[in-house]
């Protein structure tokens, strides 16, 4: 009986065309299937449950006596990312909808107490203090950041993906993408949030690429003659304004950033953004990023210089395809941005057979799996030592190898995952023209495989969503106004 009625709610799950309808056969399923209970229960072996009860007791005593002090000092022992465990995969994997309620009520009683605190009166904690305490918290707790994987022309996937984290509020400031990944990211990262329904919007998308026969309607592995820059870059300018790194953050407040890959050998990846590469114009950075070697040339790329000129950046330096050797740059956010929490849209074929979209999972067969990946890539890269000089013979050999050891290094994965329903693409039409039809079809594919994310998104990001927009009303000199702040970006 329970199973037909799970097997009835999961068909609803995935016959439902918004999020409400989603979210609404979610919760029944998780009645029906008994987790409901689980989720009332505070124990589990996946986190400090005793200590997170402990902490949330605290707190409410506190503010229910109007202690702004003592709620202030209980924050001072710890506002971290992850606390006691509680971003543990398993805690987020087992339900339909949500998490424990525990994490829950806690997660929210942090919040009202940090805004206990941003509205507290001058006379009972001094501005500077609490100024103090927020840029200390904020740096504690991290960051959380969007990595868009390198896609071709699925990359619409991302943009629903994008949309809709957008359209709920919890799209990361922090944002990185690599070939179709930066293009979609430079889409969100160039125009402020009046203008985004229209960028999102399918028809809109499909009518600007098809211009002047469009961008992906060149892209196909039997026509070597597509390898023209200038297609794209008709694509970028229509689709974005021209900005440097610096100017599209002064006008978003998202922090775009670009992996791009050397095409000559001895060179390094690099990481292009507001901070590294401020001057750097961001449509050549997306060019570059999205040159796939086979199919479009290396791109040089351009900065605006000190009388506001556009001149070549590293003129004997030529990239391409950043998903070549850094599809996914959680370390350089981290060491950039202080990012902690990533959530990762992926899309690039070649990694679904190594991907989950719940990582961290300590079970006998995972970490089985997870031991013969990393046996299997010692042993790769001990091979490519061993003929690295016999290759060196053969240029076009040899850079194919670097290709592909760079492909099989990187890690693919977040602590969030969004990942296609639909696993397999016809490698033939990853490079193919889109029309309007699969066009909507893989943003669709994008909010649905979106949707079973929101809350656990929701959840991990609310403590630094709530710290950012209070320290965002601190530094334009207004006091926070408790909850009625309502930034899109977090």
């Amino acid at each position: 009986m329970i199973f037909s009625a799970t097997k009835r709610l999961q068909a609803d799950m995935d016959a439902a065309t918004t999020y409400e309808e989603w979210k609404d056969a979610a919760i029944a399923h998780d009645e029906a299937s008994g987790v409901a209970e689980w989720k009332k229960s505070d124990e589990s072996k996946h986190f400090d449950y005793a200590s997170i009860r402990q902490r949330l007791r605290k707190l409410r005593r506190l503010r229910a006596k109007s202690d702004r002090a003592g709620v202030l000092f209980a924050l001072n022992e710890g506002v971290h990312g992850n606390i006691d465990g509680m971003g543990h995969a398993r805690l987020h994997g087992k339900a339909k909808f949500g998490t424990k309620r525990l994490i829950v009520d806690y997660v929210d009683e942090v919040v009202a107490a940090l805004e206990m605190i941003a509205t507290a009166d001058p006379d009972e904690i001094p501005f500077d203090e609490r100024l103090d305490f927020f840029r200390r918290a904020q740096h504690c707790n991290g960051r959380s950041a969007l990595m868009m994987s390198g896609a071709g022309s699925l990359l619409f996937f991302h943009v629903g993906v994008v949309r809709t984290l957008w359209q709920f509020g919890l799209l990361p400031a922090v944002l990185s993408g690599a070939s179709g990944g930066a293009i979609v990211g430079s889409l969100v990262s160039t125009h402020v949030d009046k203008d985004l329904e229209k960028i999102f919007d399918p028809e809109n998308l499909v009518h600007e690429i098809e211009r002047d026969e469009g961008l992906l309607r060149h892209l196909s592995a039997f026509m070597p003659e597509i390898a023209k820059a200038e297609e794209i870059q008709n694509v970028l300018e229509r689709l974005n304004p021209d900005l440097t790194f610096l100017e599209a953050y002064e006008r978003t407040g998202r922090h775009l950033n670009v992996s791009i890959a050397a095409a000559e050998k001895h060179q390094t990846s690099r990481l292009l953004n507001a901070i590294t590469t401020p001057n750097v114009y961001v449509r050549e950075a997306v060019m570059a990023s999205a040159a796939i070697p086979g199919f479009f040339p290396p791109v040089t790329l351009a900065a605006k210089n000190d009388r506001g000129k556009r001149q070549p950046y590293l003129p004997a330096r030529k990239w391409v395809d950043g998903s070549l050797s850094d599809d996914l740059p959680s370390k350089r956010l981290a060491r950039v941005y202080g990012v902690n929490h990533f959530i990762v849209s992926q899309v690039n074929p070649h990694v679904f057979p190594f991907v989950t979209d719940i990582e961290g999972e300590k079970t006998v067969l995972s970490t089985i799996k997870h031991a013969t990946k990393q046996t299997l890539r010692e042993w790769i890269n001990a091979g490519a030592s061993l003929v690295e000089k016999p290759l060196s013979v053969s240029p076009m050999v040899s850079r194919l190898t670097n290709v592909a050891l760079g492909i099989i290094n990187q890690d693919y994965v977040g602590d969030i995952n969004i990942l296609p329903d639909r696993r397999f693409f016809n490698p033939l039409k990853w490079l193919a023209h889109r029309n309007v039809e699969e066009i909507v079809d893989l943003i669709k594919m994008g909010e649905r495989a979106t949707w079973p994310k929101i809350e656990q998104i929701r959840v991990q990001t609310k403590i630094s969503r709530r710290l950012n927009q209070i320290l965002a009303e601190f530094d334009r000199g207004l006091p926070p106004v408790g909850s009625n702040i309502t930034r899109r970006a977090g």
